[in-house]
């Protein structure tokens, strides 16, 4: 029984990996591009109460970094080889030419919205702006070097 789910388990692996690794790359732009959208949107928010925009809630603080923290991780697979090209992008060409520094970059902001939602979960409102302003600098270097403007 073990052997027949295999058999019928590998070919359906294999062919929903090769589907995966066919995905046009105007696709997988307008799919970063959404998730860079996404945490736009749940960073602004953070931004404007850590800058007195508006008045700090501890609970809508934390939903947001709770979102951060999903939608960190799910960035590199917006930048799979080949989605250099093919629709408009901000993205730099020195992703592709340096992509072991790229992923690193990227690396350290999934590390920070981690630190970020634990942090939130504290209730302790300094420590929460301290963290931002780690995340937010974890966005910049990454923007700085990879995002045309």
């Amino acid at each position: 029984m073990k052997k027949m789910r295999l058999i019928i388990a590998l070919p359906v692996f294999c062919f929903a990996a090769t589907a995966f690794a066919q995905v046009k790359p105007e696709k997988v732009i307008h799919y970063r591009q959404s998730v860079m959208t996404l945490i736009g949107w749940n960073f602004s928010t953070l931004g404007a109460m850590v800058k007195g925009k508006i008045a700090f809630d501890a609970k809508q603080f934390s939903k947001h970094t709770g979102r951060l923290a999903f939608l960190a991780p799910q960035v590199l697979e917006g930048f799979t080889k080949g989605s250099d090209k093919g629709a408009e992008t901000d993205a730099k060409p020195e992703i592709w030419t340096d992509f072991d520094d790229f992923q690193a970059k990227l690396n350290d902001l999934v590390n920070e919205t981690k630190a970020l939602d634990e942090i939130a979960k504290s209730d302790d409102e300094a420590k929460m702006k301290d963290q931002f302003k780690k995340t937010a600098d974890a966005c910049k270097a990454c923007h700085d070097k990879y995002k045309a403007d």
